[in-house]
């Protein structure tokens, strides 16, 4: 049966089970979603099981919108809505999108817009036709969010076409035979970088990450000249999370002639945007040639369908996919796929932490059914025993202490994303309460711009921290304490100005202002240089925590020049997003159901190796260690 055929059949069953008095205009494939064009809207608006029950008897997600006839004029309609809605919500923003019919509402108090019970909400629709979308507004304007809301209007003609082709392609007839599902490694197997996992079934190609290791020069790209994967016959991309090892070749694939869609959550669309921008910048600045340009960036931007956590979507035929909390970033996720009519079900964790932290709840366990897990093994080996948050803050406080006792400067080098806005919250707490002296906190690189993006997705933080800033209207990110560097001067004053702590990307000292402070500060010994996060084999950070006193780095004039270091270094673990070897095996023994099969991926040879085998001896379990380009059929 063809896509048109099965449109014509969703069509005679929407129409079969509403009531007579719903008038349709049309419904159509916008990619994994059925639209329903209606001249009566709020019919739907009133009663709001009207689509879940459609949503049941196609098993399709359904989305209703008005048909252009019944859409208010813009300029009335925001008069009526500021009329509706109580002007203590603060609405600062109203947009109208004439494609989907969609009015997008930002208010400081979006509950109030919203109504008890939703009556706010229902009436605004009534009153004006358009379907309002109420969101949040950021206490920290952030430049993706907005940019890529600008590019997403500007472009809505073209993105609604994708859309409508993307859909057909889903809910295609199957091509192939059989019942065999296959996963290959294309990169990030006993390795940290480059991940890239490709899924086939007889019919379908699925690629889940596309990253780069930005810690190597040879092995820096995932295996993407293999036989099995080429570009025209691969259906979709989905994106675990924003961190480059997993997304940053993701543009590339536009660049060489891929058309489809890229699935993931909303803040990792618009993360993943940001780190990109910043790696073509760095790769720039040092005079190296870029994968790809920011022109291949808004295009994956324009195909990008952002899913909400345990959204059940269908994105290639046979293929259905639900994302899970990671709990590792801001909208980090673990893919899960339900192929064929119950034949298979397989999930892939990403980069993922089994503990709640400051930021996040602890990764999903829970799935409906799973016979194969692919996990990763960061801190998969015998000795990789962190300790716990609490004592890990503990010695981070006491270490900025004696530094800052002693007359010194304190160096974190951080990923912009996640533990830069885990220090930002501990550290506002303990200078608040009074734990350590007020000094001055710099924050330097894409920190601010990530934390912006944390506050305008408030719902994907852990509910600590949500009742915090909505409940006690206390918002730790906007805090005074924290100052912002965006130059070389100001680097400079605060190389030669009184004691302090410096948080600068990038986490494993690749590239970034890091560099700049370690060059001026390196020599002398009251200073620190703490690591919080991981440094992968063959970056600066690694090399560093070997005990390398002299480092050669690019000088000012393009040649290299040897720094000193004789500054104090030290590691403390127990910030990492990444799940250690304790946590890793609670999470595989609290796994429900149990899967039959384990793949074991993303973590340095030998500790990949002793993981699988060490879980295989704890839950009689089948497990696999496969190295790069290997192939598993696990069905």
């Amino acid at each position: 049966m063809g896509a048109e055929e099965v449109l014509n059949e969703i069509k005679q069953a929407i129409k079969q089970h509403l009531p007579s008095n719903v008038s349709i205009v049309n419904i159509d494939f916008e990619g994994p979603e059925i639209v329903v064009y209606t001249d009566n809207p709020s019919i739907f608006a009133e009663d709001g099981e009207l689509i879940r029950e459609l949503a049941k008897v196609i098993r399709r997600r359904i989305v209703v919108r008005p048909d252009p006839s019944v859409l208010a004029d813009p300029e009335d309609a925001e008069r009526r809505i500021r009329e509706i809605a109580p002007e203590d919500a603060n609405i600062t923003s109203i947009s109208f999108d004439p494609e989907t019919g969609e009015v997008i509402i930002e208010a400081k108090k979006p509950g109030l817009v919203i109504g008890k019970y939703g009556k706010t909400l229902k009436e605004i629709t009534k009153t004006i036709g358009w379907r309002p979308k109420v969101t949040r507004a950021p206490p920290i304007p952030s430049k993706i969010v907005n940019s890529t809301r600008h590019i997403l209007t500007r472009e809505r003609e073209e993105r609604k076409k994708n859309l409508q082709r993307i859909g057909r392609r889903i809910y295609r007839t199957p091509s192939g035979r059989g019942d065999w599902i296959r996963v290959t490694s294309l990169g990030g197997f006993r390795e940290v970088g480059r991940t890239a996992v490709l899924v086939q079934t007889p019919s379908s190609k699925v690629l889940i990450d596309c990253g780069i290791n930005v810690a190597s020069e040879e092995n820096a790209y995932p295996y993407l000249n293999v036989s099995e994967f080429r570009i025209e016959e691969l259906e979709a991309v989905i994106v675990t999370h924003s961190h480059l090892d997993h997304c940053g070749l993701v543009p590339y694939l536009f660049k060489y002639g891929y058309d489809g869609p890229v699935y993931c959550t909303s803040p990792t669309r618009d993360l993943m945007s940001l780190l990109q921008l910043d790696y073509i910048e760095v790769t720039h600045r040092e005079g190296k040639e870029t994968p790809y340009t920011s022109k291949d960036i808004k295009e994956m931007i324009k195909h990008t369908i952002p899913l909400e956590y345990g959204e059940v979507t269908d994105i290639a035929p046979g293929i259905r996919l639900t994302l899970h909390n990671a709990g590792h970033i801001l909208g980090s996720a673990i893919v899960h796929l339900h192929i064929g009519d119950g034949l298979y079900n397989f999930a892939y964790t990403g980069d993922v932490k089994f503990e709640p932290t400051r930021l996040f709840e602890p990764a999903v366990f829970r799935f409906p059914r799973l016979e194969t897990l692919i996990i990763e093994s960061t801190y998969g080996g015998l000795e990789d025993i962190q300790p716990s948050r609490q004592d890990a803050e503990r010695e981070l406080i006491k270490t900025i202490r004696e530094t800052i006792a002693r007359g010194g400067k304190v160096l974190i080098p951080v990923f912009a994303v996640g533990r830069a806005q885990e220090l930002m919250i501990l550290l506002e707490e303990s200078i608040r309460l009074g734990i350590f002296e007020k000094v001055p906190v710099y924050m330097d690189g894409m920190i601010w711009e990530a934390a912006a993006i944390h506050t305008a997705y408030p719902e994907y933080l852990c509910k600590d921290l949500r009742d915090q800033i909505f409940h006690k209207g206390f918002n730790p990110f906007v805090s005074d304490m924290f100052i912002q560097v965006g130059s070389s001067e100001e680097r400079t004053k605060i190389i030669e100005g009184e004691p302090s702590v410096i948080v600068a990307t990038s986490g494993m000292m690749t590239g970034g202002p890091v560099l700049e402070y370690f060059k001026k500060l390196a020599e002398d010994p009251k200073n620190i240089l703490l690591f919080v996060g991981y440094q992968a084999e063959g970056s600066l950070g690694r090399r560093i925590q070997k005990g390398w006193k002299e480092i050669p780095m690019s000088g000012a004039n393009g040649k290299t020049e040897v720094i000193k270091n004789n500054m104090e270094v030290k590691t403390i673990r127990g910030f990492s997003g990444h799940s250690d070897r304790n946590q890793l095996i609670e999470y595989i023994r609290r796994l429900s159901p149990k899967p039959e099969r384990l793949i074991i991926c993303h973590g340095e040879n030998q500790k990949c190796v002793e993981f699988a085998s060490a879980i295989h001896k704890l839950f009689k379990l089948e497990t696999k260690a496969p190295l790069n380009l290997e192939t598993i059929r696990i069905k």
